[in-house]
């Protein structure tokens, strides 16, 4: 099993996983009941709906050179950053990000734990 296989199976904190586009293929129950949106509303958007508007440039210039470089600074350790609810509240939270290549393709999975 690859490490984002086992993301899908944390249930204490909300997952969620991107492919390399920043589409969301997957939250798991507690992702919903902490951030609001049911299934049918977030899967298939952009990652960047749960993402402050003010971190969308840092962070699309961050997953941008990441996807050429497959370097980064963020991932596999804590990050105390913020997370947007369906209601448009700013919430405190820790994220661990987590990247994968299946294939050609990247795919990216963050616990986001409220703080």
């Amino acid at each position: 099993m690859n490490t984002i296989d086992e993301m899908k199976l944390e249930t204490q904190f909300p997952v969620i996983i991107t492919d390399e586009q920043g589409i969301i293929s997957y939250v798991n129950d507690c992702f919903t009941s902490v951030f609001g949106w049911n299934l049918d509303e977030i899967m298939g958007e952009h990652l960047e709906i749960v993402i402050p508007y003010s971190f969308h440039d840092a962070h699309r210039l961050s997953f941008s050179r990441f996807i050429m470089t497959g370097k980064s600074k963020i991932l596999n350790h804590p990050l105390l950053l913020k997370a947007v609810t369906k209601d448009g509240l700013e919430i405190e939270s820790e994220h661990t990000i987590m990247a994968e290549k299946q294939g050609d393709n990247w795919f990216f999975a963050a616990t986001i734990r409220p703080l």
